[in-house]
């Protein structure tokens, strides 16, 4: 009888199935809810899934419905979701001292879409280093508010909302308004936009800032920008003009909006809008209610929350390098030319064609899925757009409409977070792992298009 093997994109699919179970399980234990409070197990699935995919959607109250215990198991889901089973599997074996197996390393390597088995486990052990570091630092400046304005409990405040916003979760215990009351607060502002940034960016390409940075100053010859990879390149290019394009938009249709920046002093605007463009990038903290904002800014907003942040990290969405190429691609068919290139560099073919398939499982998933949310939710369109798109590129951010969703509506979303956290292209890649390995060259035809 002939066993088959799980693929990686099976262990990557089956290992965040299990880790949402586990912890709705838990999440249902009298000990996870305070007392007097109760949730259902609906309720408890989807805000399982939901920190698990480090989305931030909420069907209850956070802060109001768990204890510490349901609080801590939150937490260890955010961390499990922003840095993925592969892993969290790597540091189980180091601890119990397991030889890592050449299975392993494979699924390491393909996890991290390196070119090499050569130092998996070393790279795993500093992606693990870097983020205690991160979160430290975040929890270091969270505190400077936190534990003046609530004491012994600030300490775990802390804590919680620095993991929250490095594995870009979005999940707050402050009441269920979010940030919203600290919207002119500059430590708390500052903290959670360098958290989100530098964890968008991914670990190969601080890491790779780093390396230049060292090598720069002591040999000090030739330019800091041309030594960098032509991926880092794109990435920090990339987020820095969606950054400025997110805070001119926001600027632009919300500067005397009563309801967002209206009210506000030059400064406090300008701080908004950046945190609410940085915010847009998967992380799912807000400083204003989303429902606020205009109909023009939450368009603009689908597209931010869409392309989210960059390949490696922990931010969702079809990555800005996927968009970066899709578009280099259709400047090259637009020019008549066969290649497609970057910054003087030519992109593969084979890394065009799995652009083009991220971004049109994507977009199918959050239509077909949208649909549905609409046909049993009859809710207000854009509402509805927003809150699939947010769950899709795993956001987090809502219009309100999470509340009142249908218990149907909810195990869309579900679904929907679950499917974008996972990547539409491990999806696609799982169905096809055991296809026929045969290839068949069919004869050309030319077809009408345009």
């Amino acid at each position: 009888m002939k066993r088959h093997k799980l693929t990686t994109t099976g262990i990557i699919m089956l290992g965040f199935i299990i880790g949402a179970l586990l912890g709705t399980l838990c999440l249902l234990l009298p000990i996870s809810v305070r007392q007097g409070q109760s949730i259902d197990p609906i309720d408890a699935l989807f805000v399982a899934m939901s920190s698990i995919c480090v989305t931030g959607l909420s069907t209850v109250n956070i802060g109001q419905t768990f204890s510490a215990f349901g609080q801590a198991v939150l937490l260890l889901l955010i961390q499990f979701g922003g840095l993925g089973i592969v892993t969290f599997t790597t540091l189980v074996l180091c601890l119990f001292r397991r030889r890592v197996t050449l299975s392993d390393r494979m699924l390491i390597q393909s996890a991290y879409n390196l070119d090499t088995l050569t130092g998996l486990v070393r790279i795993t052990m500093r992606v693990l280093k870097a983020t205690l570091l991160l979160e430290g630092i975040g929890a270091l400046g969270y505190s400077l508010v936190f534990i003046p304005e609530y004491g012994i409990k600030g300490i775990w405040y802390s804590i919680f909302h620095s993991v929250s916003a490095f594995c870009n979760a979005g999940i707050d215990l402050l009441g269920g308004n979010s940030l919203c009351g600290y919207s002119d607060n500059i430590v708390i502002n500052v903290t959670t936009i360098f958290l989100i940034i530098v964890s968008g960016l991914g670990f190969p390409v601080y890491w790779e800032i780093l390396r230049l940075g060292r090598s720069h100053r002591r040999r000090k010859n030739g330019s800091y920008i041309r030594k960098m990879s032509l991926h880092t390149r794109i990435v920090l290019l990339t987020t820095l003009s969606l950054i400025l394009i997110g805070v001119g938009l926001t600027l632009l249709f919300e500067y005397d909006n009563p309801d967002t920046l209206g009210p506000m002093a030059w400064p406090g605007k300008l701080m908004a809008a950046l945190f609410q463009s940085v915010t847009l990038r998967t992380a799912g903290f807000a400083t204003i209610p989303q429902e606020c904002f205009r109909s023009s800014s939450c368009l603009a907003y689908l597209v931010l929350m869409f392309i989210g942040g960059s390949p490696a990290g922990t931010a969702g969405g079809v990555k800005t390098v996927t968009i970066v190429l899709l578009i280099a691609s259709m400047f090259a068919n637009i020019k008549g030319r066969t290649d497609v290139s970057v910054m003087h560099r030519k992109i593969a073919d084979d890394i065009i064609r799995r652009c083009v398939a991220i971004v049109t499982f994507s977009f199918s998933v959050l239509l077909i899925l949208t649909v549905a949310l609409l046909a049993v939710q009859q809710s207000n369109f854009l509402d509805t757009l927003y809150e699939m798109t947010s769950a899709i590129a795993t956001v987090g951010l809502s219009r309100g409409l999470t509340g009142a969703l249908t218990p149907l509506g909810k195990l869309i979303v579900a679904l929907t977070m679950y499917l974008g956290r996972i990547g539409p292209i491990t999806l696609a890649l799982v169905f096809n792992s055991r296809g026929s390995s045969d290839h068949v060259n069919y004869p050309e035809s030319k077809v009408i298009i345009g």
